[in-house]
This record gives C-alpha cells, sequence and structure tokens, in this order.
C-alpha cells in the first residue's frame, strides 16, 4: 500500500507564492506517477499538473508559467511550487499516485489509484 500525506496549504494574497508538499511511504516504486488535482466550491475536480517516473511533465494551461511540478526520489517527495497565484486559484488540492503511468503520465482520475486527504489553499486579499 500507499500512504500520502500532503503540506503546505494556506491563505496568501494574489500575486504571491506557495508550495505544496506530497510525501508518499510504502510501496512508491509500484506508482511511477504522481499527480495534482483540485476543486474548487461548486465545480468539479480538475487535473493541473503531473509528472512520469521518466521526469515528464504535463501542466494545464490556465497554470501555465505558473505552476511548476517536481520530485525528489530520494525523499519520496513531489512539489507544486505555485507562483503569481490568483483568486480562481482557490481549491483543494489533492496529491494522487498513479500505478498505471510510466513513462507519461496523464490527468484522469480513474488512472490514480492513492490519494492524500487534500489541503486548502485560498488566494484571497
Amino acid at each position: 500500500q500507499l500512504q500520502l500525506v500532503e503540506s503546505g496549504g494556506g491563505l496568501v494574497q494574489p500575486g504571491g507564492s506557495l508550495r505544496l508538499s506530497c510525501a508518499a511511504s510504502g510501496f512508491t516504486l509500484g506508482y511511477p506517477a504522481v499527480g495534482w488535482f483540485r476543486q474548487a466550491p461548486g465545480k468539479e475536480r480538475e487535473g493541473v499538473s503531473c509528472i512520469s517516473n521518466s521526469d515528464n511533465t504535463y501542466v494545464q494551461d490556465s497554470v501555465k508559467g505558473r505552476f511548476t511540478i517536481s520530485r525528489d526520489y530520494a525523499n519520496n517527495t513531489v512539489y507544486l511550487q505555485m507562483s503569481r497565484l490568483k483568486p480562481e486559484d482557490t481549491a483543494v488540492y489533492y496529491c494522487a499516485a498513479s500505478s498505471s503511468y510510466q513513462h507519461f503520465c496523464q490527468m484522469v482520475r480513474a488512472g490514480y489509484d492513492s490519494w492524500g486527504q487534500g489541503t486548502q489553499v485560498t488566494v484571497s486579499s
């Protein structure tokens, strides 16, 4: 099994920055790809970014140039660096791991097997 623990959420002002962390423990080798999803109030959950075991990444168009995903293999941790934050970025952010995706990843909810608890990100003045 795999356990995911998230941290780094909070309240920031528009234009600010925040870094989310997702620490994995357990059988990490069985989950080659990791992705970040978010869900705003009254809206459906959407994919934000993902990274494969070959370090190939996908970033949603709405956050390109502002969000960067990376991973630290030694510490089994995936990061989402968020910059120039906007009020529309306000959402609960979820970290998820996939046992199916390998060299490339996709933002399809059904492709992810293990999910974190979610962390709240609020962008407001």
